[in-house]
């Protein structure tokens, strides 16, 4: 432990000593104060001065100057709010985003319209608090078109957007400007591949770079997963990540539009569908009804709700649609939601079991 001057009071003069210090700027905040029997040992960052000897004797009825041993402080981790203290207004403090999504060494966040002239300084504090990161992006748009992609700016660091992330032992090359991912659904990627058992196929529909077809392959020896997605880059990534997790045997990586390759290629061949489009995965439920063996599966289903019951409203829209293409929902398995993405505005999940 190291050593430092010690200021030494009996505990009912502690906290009256430990103002004091504060406001001559001499305590050692790097060390914990201790308790000794009846007495507290306040650490100092330096020998009191005769002018401060004074004050001290003048507030403080009995004390004692010492050396003593103390025990260092855990430092705490500073957030970007911290490094942001002195550069913005505290009117505006309350503005700066705390979701932050991390893709590997890149940060993304939404900047607020009253602090645009201010994200650069936010894009440096992000920097600042999160070493790991080398580049921060602010979302310039929203996700549109068919590939699912935004407009992003630089606003600290490298300018890039390709990187590598990892999840539950996977690895990822993505390239976040050309093909959709979110690391927001990291608990449902792990969560579907654990359901899925040794034998059985999986379609998924709107794989995107593979968050959900390699973490089944890494689960299971004896599956078979059809990976279809229409955008080429995200195809293009998918393939490098089937090859860099080793999941060639289990992931079969299909470029195209989901309804024309189920059609020429996958119908009745699944035990679970995958629908991992959530802006407009309703109008593919006939395709996921036709990829599901005759005697039936799963449906894992993802969608947006903005009513005030989302589980029963995406439950309700996933059984009837199932219902106009000639199947049925047997069972419900599971309705949740996976996260708020506006106000009163839900993504769920709904794993619907089809006969």
């Amino acid at each position: 432990m190291p050593q430092a001057t010690c200021l030494k009071v009996p505990k009912n003069l502690g906290e009256q000593a430990i103002r004091l210090v504060a406001e001559l700027d001499l305590f050692n905040r790097e060390l914990k104060i201790q308790q000794i029997e009846d007495y507290l040992c306040i650490p100092l960052t330096s020998e009191p001065l005769p002018a401060v000897f004074n004050k001290f004797e003048k507030k403080l009825s009995t004390f004692k100057i010492s050396a003593h041993n103390f025990p260092e402080r855990k430092k705490r981790h500073l957030l970007p709010l911290d490094y942001l203290a002195d550069e913005l207004p505290p009117n505006l403090l309350a503005g700066v985003p705390r979701a932050i999504d991390f893709v590997g060494d890149i940060a993304i966040v939404e900047i607020p319209p009253e602090l645009a002239d201010h994200k650069k300084t936010i894009g440096e504090a992000l920097l600042k608090a999160h070493k790991q990161t080398c580049t921060v992006l602010a979302k310039s748009g929203a996700v549109e078109g068919v590939y699912r992609l935004r407009d992003f700016e630089l606003i600290a660091g490298v300018k890039k957007t390709v990187t590598v992330y990892r999840e539950y032992g996977c690895v990822y090359h993505v390239d976040v400007a050309k093909a959709y991912f979110s690391p927001r659904l990291s608990s449902e990627h792990n969560r579907v591949a654990s359901q899925i058992k040794e034998g059985e196929t999986v379609v998924d529909l709107f794989a995107g770079v593979g968050p959900f077809a390699i973490p089944i392959a890494k689960k299971h020896n004896n599956v078979r997963v059809y990976a279809v997605d229409v955008n080429p880059d995200a195809v293009s990534l998918l393939k490098r990540n089937v090859a860099v997790n080793r999941a060639e045997k289990q992931v079969v990586p299909l470029l195209g539009d989901a309804r024309k390759v189920v059609r020429e290629q996958l119908l009745g061949k699944a035990d679970h569908v995958i629908m991992n489009l959530p802006e407009t995965a309703l109008e593919f439920v006939d395709v996921a009804c036709e990829a599901l063996k005759p005697e039936g599966g799963i449906i894992h289903y993802y969608g947006f709700e903005k009513v005030s019951d989302p589980l029963e409203k995406a439950s309700v829209r996933l059984t009837e649609a199932v219902n106009r293409n000639n199947r049925q929902v047997k069972n419900i398995l599971l309705a949740k939601t996976v996260r708020e993405v506006a106000p009163y505005a839900w993504q769920v999940v709904v794993d619907a079991q089809i006969q």
